[in-house]
């Protein structure tokens, strides 16, 4: 019985905890560019707490494959 509640318990309370640590990959980032932008823009405003973060760092690697291929569409390629 002691189990059982234990188990309730731990399940009733991982539903409290959303995806605020959650680790993006950069393809999710990349189909997703609001949620991209939001964590940009988090990572820019607190740089030394958040730079080397996984979702800082994927956030930044989403955004520079996308520029680049925006610039390789408008250059025609």
């Amino acid at each position: 019985m002691k189990h059982l509640l234990l188990g309730i318990v731990m399940l009733t309370l991982s539903g409290c905890f959303g995806d605020e640590d959650r680790i993006y990959t950069v393809d999710e980032l990349m189909d997703d560019e609001v949620l991209l932008a939001k964590i940009t823009s988090e990572c820019r405003n607190n740089p030394g707490a958040l730079r080397q973060t996984p979702n800082c760092q994927n956030a930044a690697a989403a955004d520079w494959k996308l520029r680049l291929e925006r610039m390789n569409r408008a250059l025609g390629g």
